[in-house]
C-alpha cells in the first residue's frame, strides 16, 4: 500500500423495517432495550442514553404498534414504584438482533478484506 493512502474500513448498519419503510427495530431501539433491560427503568434507560423520557417512549410505542406485539411490563415495583422490564418477546428480539448484527459485520469485513480491499488500496 502506498505511503499516503490511509487504511480503509467497511461499515455497516442494519435495521428491520415495516412495508411501509418505518423503523420497526434497529441499534438505537437495541441500545434502548438494552439499558432498560439492565437499568429496569425506562427513565434511568433514557438518562443513560442521554435521550429524554418521552424519545425513548415514543421507540417503544412505535416498535410495539410496528410489531403488534408488547415490548415492555411496566410497573414491576408494585404501588411503591414504576419500573420496566422486558417481555420475553422482546428479550428475545434483543438476543436474535444481536446475533444478526454480529454475523453480518463479521461478514461484510470478510467480504470486504477478501474482495475490495486489496484491491482498491493497491
Amino acid at each position: 500500500m502506498p505511503k499516503n493512502t490511509k487504511s480503509l474500513f467497511i461499515r455497516s448498519k442494519i435495521w428491520i423495517e415495516d412495508d411501509s419503510g418505518k423503523v420497526v427495530f434497529g441499534l438505537g431501539r437495541f441500545k434502548i432495550f438494552e439499558a432498560i433491560q439492565h437499568s429496569g427503568s425506562i427513565q434511568a434507560a433514557a438518562k443513560e442514553l442521554k435521550m429524554s423520557y418521552r424519545a425513548v417512549w415514543g421507540r417503544i410505542k412505535a416498535t410495539e404498534e410496528r410489531m403488534g406485539r408488547k415490548m415492555l411490563i411496566r410497573n414491576v415495583g408494585g404501588a411503591s414504584g414504576g419500573g420496566s422490564r422486558l417481555t420475553p418477546f422482546a428479550k428475545s428480539l434483543v438476543e436474535q438482533f444481536q446475533q444478526l448484527h454480529k454475523n453480518i459485520l463479521s461478514q461484510s469485513d470478510d467480504l470486504f478484506e477478501k474482495k475490495i480491499r486489496d484491491n482498491i488500496q493497491s
